[in-house]
């Protein structure tokens, strides 16, 4: 049976914050936290030992395969900072073409500075995402 890799821990926020070695990232970091916890009302909570999430959805796939995840958060990795937030595919692409600097998969975005993308637009992506996560899975948010 298949157990979940990323799940929420009581690990503090604030000192894996303080273990990013890189200054701009750190300062970057801190002001994600203000962004995301403002945007979406929801405490900070470490999610594995690298992602700081926002809320939670539980989900299931036709295959039966469930699990927990965080509505959306972010991650200043080494080489760029992972913004976890999806939604639907024309709103998001839409999104994305006015977001400034950034790479992107399926799930995450990728940026190497907060001051290279639009925050407003990012505010609103986190806002799609969460209402795109509460219509498909509308009995798992919390």
């Amino acid at each position: 049976m298949y157990k979940q890799k990323t799940q929420p821990s009581d690990n503090s926020v604030i000192e894996f914050i303080e273990q990013v070695d890189h200054p701009r990232k750190k300062e970057d970091a801190y002001r994600l936290l203000d962004l995301f916890s403002e945007t979406t009302g929801k405490e900070p909570i470490m999610w594995g030992p690298s992602i700081i999430g926002f809320g939670k959805y539980h989900y299931r796939y036709a295959t039966g395969h469930e699990g927990d995840a965080p509505l959306v958060g972010f991650s200043p990795r080494k080489s760029k900072i992972s913004l976890y937030v999806t939604a639907d595919d024309t709103e998001r692409q839409e999104q994305l073409s006015r977001l400034g600097k950034h790479s992107s998969g399926k799930a995450c975005v990728y940026i190497n500075k907060l001051d290279d993308i639009n925050q407003e637009v990012l505010k609103e992506m986190i806002q799609s995402t969460i209402r795109f996560l509460e219509k498909r899975y509308p009995d798992g948010i919390e």
